[in-house]
Order: C-alpha cells, then structure tokens, then sequence
C-alpha cells in the first residue's frame, strides 16, 4: 500500500533535525511513513530541510538553550501529535579550544545548550511519550577519550551519559527505554565543529579517516540507522550508549604497509 512504511504511524522529535545526524534521521523517518518534527535555530537551515523532507515533516525553530523555547517546544508536539513514539536529542553545540583559552561566556554557552537544554527539554517531552517509546542521545567519543581542544565539550556529553542512565531508571515504569549513540568522525557539513570553515572541515575530515581504525569516517546515514536500532528495534536494551565509532575507542589500528 502507498504510504505505508516500518515507521508508518509513528511520531518523533528530533532536536537540532535541520542538518547531519538529526536530518539523516529524520529522512529516514519519514521515508519509511513516520511523522517527525525537526527543531533547529537556522531558519534557511529549517526552511531547506521542510522542502526536501516533504509533508511528513514539521519544522519550529528552537534554541535548546532556551527555557521558553523548551516550553513552546512541548506545547507545539502536544498540538500537533498529541503523543510520541522517540525523542531523538540530537541538538548540540562544540567549539574547539585549548582549555587555558576557555571563557567563561564560552564555558556557560556550552554547558546551556548541551546539558541544560538536554535536561529540561527531556523534562518537558518525556511525558507526551507513549509507553513502551523510547528516547535517544547523541554523546559522543569525546566523553570516552582526551581529544585536545574539547574539554568543555566533552564535559557536557559524559554529562548526558549520566542523565541518560538515571532517565533510563526513572523511566522504567512507563517502559520507556532511554539510550545513547555515541559517533566519532561523522561526514556532515561542518563535522560537527561552530564556526568550522570549509578548509578546517576537510582537514577534520582527513584526521578522522587518519585515526579512524577502519580508516573512513561515518556517513550521516550510518548513525541515522544506529538511533533508529536504539529507537524501535532494541527493545531489551535501556540505559546503554552505543559507540559508533569505526573502532576508535575499542582497536589500536594495524600498521598500513
């Protein structure tokens, strides 16, 4: 039957949906039936994402960091879906710097968007989810390994680690598994740095497939399918962050001859 797909009949947000991760999720969605509401803070961003995923999709543009932006968030999923099968926080915020040149204003920016955000946004939304739904993290390596220039970075992601596992726990009644995706390199447009500039992405780029053990980066389409796992299909699984990351964290690469 047209239309009809795995995810047909389901509804999702996805934080930070606009590009990368978040949008290669959400086309996943609603290529397979599924209903999906994508934030972002870029409206050409937003506008671009509404015209390619096509009726299935829903934009608001949102600010994670934004405690009245949560809350106009939460109203607008309950006029428009009324309930939720996944939430994907995907929304993030990452600035390379050495620790001595950390800010406080940079410091504060981070921590707002990635933990704070993160924290009430779930507040928020974990009660329109349906029991048995699911919520899914994106963290990163970078909680697991000493990356110079994102110790403020990684901070705030072993932070969500830790929210995710005790959400897990405080969840369980409703049967709503929360879990975590943990990318290394991972191909979008800006490899996932503010501020990056096309020079700065490519060499990002080279470094990852350097120390990547399989010796390429991720393609946004390989995560995509790792939170939709999390999402529909591990359904004895809570509480758990899975690493995607080419062996990274896990092998010490073979010498290249």
């Amino acid at each position: 039957m047209e239309g009809m797909g795995k995810y047909t009949g389901k509804t999702a947000v996805i934080t930070g949906g606009s590009t990368g991760i978040g949008f290669g999720t959400a086309q996943a969605l609603v290529t397979e039936g599924a209903e999906v509401l994508i934030t972002g803070r870029s409206e050409p961003s937003l506008e671009a994402a509404r015209r390619e995923l096509g009726p299935r999709a829903h934009v608001l543009r949102s600010d994670s960091a934004s405690l009245s932006d949560i809350a106009a968030l939460g109203a607008h999923v309950e006029r428009t879906f009324g309930a939720l099968d996944l939430v994907f926080i995907n929304a993030g915020y990452c600035k390379i710097e050495p620790m001595l040149e950390v800010s406080a204003e940079e410091y504060d920016k981070t921590f707002a968007i990635n933990t704070r955000g993160v924290f009430f946004g779930v507040q928020r939304l974990a009660p329109l989810v349906r029991e048995g739904g699911a919520i899914v993290f994106t963290t990163s390596i970078a909680d697991a390994v000493g990356y110079p220039g994102m110790s403020v970075y990684s901070g705030t992601k072993a932070a969500i680690h830790a929210f995710a596992r005790v959400f897990a726990a405080e969840l369980l009644p409703r049967r709503i598994r929360v879990n975590s995706v943990s990318p290394g390199f991972v191909n979008t447009p800006t490899m996932g740095i503010y501020g990056a500039g096309p020079e700065q992405v490519a060499a990002f780029a080279r470094e990852g497939d350097q120390l990547t053990p399989m010796k390429r980066i991720a393609s946004t389409e390989e995560i995509a399918r790792t939170v939709l796992y999390l999402a529909f299909d591990a359904t004895f699984t809570t509480g758990t962050e899975l690493v995607v990351d080419g062996g990274m964290t896990a092998l010490v690469a073979p010498p290249q001859h």
